[in-house]
């Protein structure tokens, strides 16, 4: 029989993380077990669209989990590299749709081949001043005056702005989701990391804390979303995003709220500490949704790209993050580092 308690340690995952990732692969075989039956239950044209994008968003799940735990297991500079990749993925999804010009083409080239590689090193090596700083100081400066050297006037104002908060979403916002673990948190159990350790060095504590916030506002996406096709009838913003409603979204915070909860055992905090930090990111994550599916109406686009099946684009995946993980990362590192 496996014992659950003593795990071995592989990468950034110890016996805590692969509990929690085994309980996460349980729902996903329920998911799928469920998806399954309905498919040969509801068999009318009408359900065939709901059956296909189930059936979508449930693979695609399985994709996002095994990807997230294998680069956990590689350990810290595999996760660095891959929200680095997310990040550069975002990032050309929204320049895709921004209204730049051939004159910005240089702060582009800036933006993603200099700074965001720069930031992601910064990240790595645990250097907490600069990848606190460089991008909204350094970055935010550099960037106009280089667009303005280029000499194209029209509609500046706009083209400076649609760079500075594409580069401040799609990487510095997600960059500090895997900053956590660069975070010095003594878990329950013992575990440490020490801020400025050498590069690589990441443990299991921070990538716990990555685990919960991933968990806690993906899941309060999914559930929003369940709560609202069983039971949603009054939209929030129905300009912004008519399949956001009132019961989906107080359903969806309040359960995915619950689960951070329950999952305080893998985390610094007690269990009520837990309840709050789950449901402040569960509201930034519902506010970060919001807020690009304000973008997505205004430049006239259901999706940010076709990525990921069942889930649109890269950007449409990590929305929720973009607002959750700043301020998640910035409140455990002021009370439990």
């Amino acid at each position: 029989m496996i014992d659950l308690f003593n795990l071995p340690t592989v990468g950034l995952i110890d016996a805590t993380g692969w509990r929690l990732l085994l309980g996460v692969l349980a729902v996903l075989i329920i998911a799928s077990l469920a998806t399954l039956i309905l498919s040969h239950t509801l068999t009318s044209e009408r359900h065939a669209g709901l059956i296909t994008n189930l059936r979508a968003r449930t693979w695609a799940w399985w994709g996002m989990v095994a990807v997230i735990a294998g680069v956990l297991m590689l350990g810290e500079t595999a996760t660095v590299i891959l929200f680095a990749v997310l990040s550069f993925l975002a990032l050309r999804e929204f320049i895709t749709i921004s209204p730049t010009t051939q004159r910005d083409h240089g702060a582009l080239v800036w933006m993603f081949w200099i700074i965001l590689p720069l930031h992601y090193i910064s990240v790595w090596n645990h250097w907490y001043g600069f990848f606190a700083m460089f991008i909204p100081v350094y970055a935010f400066l550099f960037l106009p005056a280089r667009q303005a050297l280029a000499g194209d006037t029209k509609s500046f104002m706009r083209r400076a702005s649609v760079v500075q908060w594409s580069l401040m979403v799609s990487v510095y916002a997600v960059s500090h989701v895997p900053a956590l673990l660069q975070l010095p948190v003594a878990m329950m159990y013992g575990r440490d990391v020490a801020e400025g350790s050498a590069p690589g060095s990441g443990g299991p504590a921070g990538a716990n804390l990555l685990l919960f916030l991933v968990i806690v506002v993906q899941g309060s996406d999914v559930l929003q979303y369940v709560w609202g096709k069983t039971l949603g009838k009054h939209p929030i913003a129905p300009k912004v995003s008519p399949n956001k409603t009132w019961e989906g979204f107080i359903g969806g915070v309040l359960s995915a709220t619950a689960l951070g909860t329950a999952l305080w055992w893998v985390t610094p905090f007690t269990w009520w500490q837990a309840a709050i930090f789950a449901f402040l990111s569960c509201l930034l994550g519902f506010a970060g949704g919001l807020v690009m599916s304000s973008i997505k109406r205004d430049r006239g686009i259901k999706d940010f790209g076709s990525l990921i099946p069942g889930h649109g684009g890269v950007m449409d995946r990590i929305d929720s993050l973009t607002f959750a993980g700043p301020v998640f990362f910035h409140l455990v590192r002021f009370f439990f580092s």
